[in-house]
């Protein structure tokens, strides 16, 4: 009995030193996180655009200045092109995404996503004034759940709209897949790298409409020619909890960070006052 005890001494003081080794280890490995990379697209205007100067400015830059300044902690903006954002941050080319990501199911099977800053709507838009006229203004928004049942009447009316007509559409985005979903077997799809040459085509005539967050669209209200949102706007839980900053799942505790810095932005209003002075709206979640 004793022998036996002795022993179950030994194995629990082993484990002891075990636990106690493997907790010292994992906070050495626990970055110290005291300045981080940043991709954005610094093309998808008013989020992220590029200035006059070169400078990448727009609603995400400003927000994450004022982010950075709170947690003390430099931070670097990178130019990058939608297509490589989340290679590159599974790669660790960057440390954090910032580019209007909304969060899906899907990208959170491979990425980790901090609590949302925004949440806005998706919206047909058109230039010829004939399929304007045909389509109406959007000034109706209408949430959809993402259930077939229940949206099933504004996608008719959609798919009514869009039959036998070409749709441009930004590759990979939370759009694209609705766009696809529902009607690829009665329109035409073009992808784009940037949404900036959707619109280039929307104008020129090339395709008979664009798909894209409304807030793209208001930031094109300005321009010779401009493009005009039709149809209806689409929010609700189709398109999840909103746009949030990206992280690999490795990095627990830089998310941590941002969310607690997100949480101080959205509590004193800071959020809010950017959104309306880059979106004339309030796109708070």
């Amino acid at each position: 009995m004793t022998t036996t005890r002795n022993n179950a001494l030994k194995k629990a003081a082993t484990l002891t030193l075990v636990g106690a080794a493997w907790l010292f280890l994992s906070a050495a490995q626990a970055k110290d996180w005291t300045a981080v990379t940043i991709a954005t697209e610094a093309a998808y205007a008013p989020w992220n655009l590029t200035l006059p100067n070169g400078q990448i400015g727009g609603f995400e830059p400003e927000l994450l200045a004022d982010l950075c300044a709170r947690m003390k902690m430099q931070c670097t903006l990178h130019s990058q092109d939608w297509d490589g954002m989340i290679p590159g941050l599974q790669a660790g080319k960057f440390d954090v995404l910032m580019d209007a990501i909304v969060i899906t199911p899907e990208r959170e099977k491979v990425i980790a996503f901090s609590r949302p800053y925004a949440a806005t709507q998706g919206v047909l838009a058109a230039a010829d004034p004939a399929l304007i006229a045909k389509a109406g203004l959007a000034t109706e928004m209408v949430k959809l759940s993402g259930d077939a049942q229940a949206d099933k009447p504004y996608i008719d009316k959609l798919r009514s709209l869009l039959d036998g007509k070409t749709i441009g559409i930004q590759s990979g985005t939370a759009y694209t897949q609705f766009v696809e979903d529902n009607f690829k077997d009665i329109a035409s799809i073009r992808e784009y790298k940037k949404s900036g040459e959707h619109v280039l085509d929307l104008q020129a005539g090339r395709i008979d409409f664009a798909f894209d967050d409304v807030t793209f669209f208001l930031s094109t209200a300005d321009v010779p020619d401009r493009v005009t949102m039709v149809g209806f706007k689409i929010g609700g839980p189709i398109w999840g909890p909103g746009e949030a900053l990206a992280f690999r799942q490795d990095a627990p505790e830089l998310k941590a960070r941002f969310d607690e810095a997100l949480g101080a932005a959205l509590a004193d209003g800071t959020v809010k006052r950017l959104s309306e002075k880059w979106f004339k709206a309030d796109i708070t979640p």
